[in-house]
């Protein structure tokens, strides 16, 4: 046999769900059939969703996937389906992160995950112990095709051992990966990269599968591809969403590059074999489809933009509501978060709430209108003025002969808190917070104020990203939601009279860049400073010192802050896990 038709199926699971996974899967299957397909590729843990975190310390949920499986295996006929598994060791008392092979009612492979990732969102060693391949290498042989296949990290390891080489070299033809990998700025782009060189160093076929779907912090963006022995990508699909990818390959273009090359051995090796007797396993005449090469060259921002959408709507929804609250102030964080929510959810499930303050500008409340008027979003208008005076009625004796300060300002962030907890409890539906990344670092928030709710969808984002992502949220349409003297207005709170972000903090292209470094290059203020020299707006020594150590002494609060989504390599959550007291400051 020479000619393969594989699939990658790139689908949306949910943690816990492994009834509602495994009718995806079988969905899945049964298209592909429809399709002649031989193999189907599934992505990693996809029975149980990724990912499962401490579930997996419970053994119910380790015997339910097990039976997903086997409810799985006795339902198809003719086609290789690959899933992503727990696999279970009850003697050794031991999990795997594994991938089984169906075949015509029985799991005709196995292959546990050899390399655990164990940085940045990843806990995997934690939960499962590491494969075996030093002591055996199993591949799969269908109808005389040798199949390596890993697991995710299997390929980003640079080894020892080198599990692609290893494959290869003892005979694999078809390298299949199958992952659950994170959305990040940049991270496709390194995918392609590995995926190619590791095929054309190799000369195999590579298939590389991912999910799709928001699972708390986390996006998973798809993508999934072929690259050829030649290090080209043969074709994708669309990132952020489901998709099935149809491929016919030829395994004589392997061959033909191998030949005589005495390295691709079948030494070491456990063939699973495959056969199918009395049938033609691939038949040119029902080809369904067959997708010409398709690199999609997605701009950055967009990417950003859609990551936001997708990781918003599973988030929405997988946590069982339906409708959004969001404290829409009349700045440019509320009203992206509130363009984001319209798009991902639709307008009629996103609520509005304007509270205006003593320091409300007219322009805030207008825009606000303006907002939500463009967008079909239901606005209430719920002044807090009666509250704040009772507030400072009750506190006044006690805050008699002291200066004012933020303590304050913040009793009208906390009285919008207590109002917008009120409305969802009362109509159980969920909270977005508009807080922002350079926010979240500096502290600049209020707990049990602005910071109240369930969901941060911008979290991870900049402000002079923020600004981007709301320009292309017009630019693209319908319409632009977003209006104008919102992104031309001055930041500010609009606690105090007066009052500017800029007060208090240096510039946002500024405060950004000190951010970045510190937090996701890890930089010390010294290093920052030589960065910042070359700038042409580079921040001083002095106020470096002050937003790093202003990012440090406000870990209390991100420890309480509610989960958002991750976009940059470091966000503020799993990526970071800093001590609260500490005395260290570089």
């Amino acid at each position: 046999m020479k000619n393969l038709r594989i699939a990658a199926a790139q689908i949306n699971t949910t943690v816990g769900d492994i009834n509602g996974n495994v009718d995806l899967i079988s969905k899945y299957i049964k298209k592909s059939q429809d399709y002649n397909v031989n193999i189907v590729a599934f992505p990693e843990l996809s029975i149980t969703g990724y990912p499962p975190e401490d579930l997996l310390l419970n053994d119910e949920y380790i015997n339910a996937n097990i039976q997903g499986l086997e409810k799985i295996k006795n339902k198809f006929r003719n086609i290789l389906s690959l899933i992503g598994f727990v696999e279970k060791d009850d003697q050794n008392n031991k999990i795997y992160n594994s991938v089984a092979g169906l075949f015509n009612g029985n799991i005709n492979f196995k292959y546990q995950k050899f390399f655990l990732p164990n940085y940045g969102v990843f806990d995997e060693k934690r939960y499962f112990s590491s494969g075996k391949i030093h002591e055996e290498i199993h591949l799969l042989d269908y109808m005389g095709i040798k199949i390596g296949v890993n697991i995710c990290e299997d390929l980003w390891e640079k080894g020892p051992p080198d599990i692609i080489k290893t494959q290869t070299q003892n005979g694999a033809e078809l390298i299949i990966n199958i992952n659950s990998s994170p959305f990040e700025i940049g991270k496709n782009e390194k995918r392609i990269e590995l995926l190619t060189s590791k095929s054309k160093e190799n000369k195999c076929f590579s298939l590389y599968v991912n999910q799709v779907g928001g699972q708390d912090e986390l996006v998973f963006d798809g993508g999934s591809m072929l690259s050829s022995p030649n290090g080209d990508i043969i074709a994708n699909t669309k990132q952020f969403e489901e998709n099935l990818l149809i491929l016919d390959i030829n395994i004589e273009e392997v061959r033909k590059l191998r030949k005589k090359n005495e390295q691709y051995s079948n030494n070491k090796v456990i063939s699973w074999k495959i056969q199918l007797p009395n049938q033609e396993p691939y038949n040119q005449k029902k080809i369904g489809i067959i997708p010409s090469k398709n690199i999609l060259k997605t701009e950055k921002i967009e990417t950003i933009y859609k990551a936001l959408l997708l990781g918003t709507r599973d988030y929405i929804h997988k946590s069982g509501f339906e409708k959004v609250l969001i404290a829409i102030s009349g700045g440019i964080d509320s009203a992206l978060v509130t363009v984001i929510a319209n798009d991902s959810i639709g307008n009629k499930n996103v609520i509005g709430v304007n509270m205006p303050s003593r320091y409300s500008s007219e322009s805030s409340i207008s825009d606000s209108e303006i907002l939500c008027r463009r967008l079909g979003v239901n606005l209430l208008n719920l002044p807090i003025e009666p509250a704040h005076i009772s507030f400072e009625k009750i506190l006044q004796r006690t805050f008699e002969n002291t200066n004012k300060n933020v303590a304050e300002e913040n009793i009208q962030s906390r009285i919008r808190g207590t109002i917008i907890m009120a409305l969802a409890n009362k109509f159980n539906y969920l909270v977005m917070v508009t807080g922002n990344k350079s926010e979240m670092a500096t502290g600049y928030a209020t707990l049990y104020g602005d910071m109240a709710g369930a969901f941060a969808v911008i979290k991870d984002i900049p402000k002079s990203m923020v600004y981007e992502l709301s320009k292309y949220r017009n630019h693209i349409g319908p319409g632009s939601p977003i209006p104008e003297t919102i992104l031309q207005k001055e930041p500010s709170a609009e606690l105090k009279a007066n009052q500017l972000d800029s007060d208090s903090l240096p510039p946002y292209d500024q405060l950004d860049r000190i951010i970045e470094y510190y937090i996701e290059k890890k930089m010390g203020s010294n290093l920052i400073l030589e960065k910042e020299k070359t700038e042409l707006n580079g921040a001083s020594k002095e106020t470096i010192e002050r937003i790093t150590k202003s990012i440090d002494k406000n870990e209390y609060k991100r420890r309480q802050s509610p989960p958002g989504i991750k976009i940059t390599s470091t966000s503020f959550g799993k990526d970071r896990r800093m001590p609260i007291a500490s005395k260290w400051n570089r």
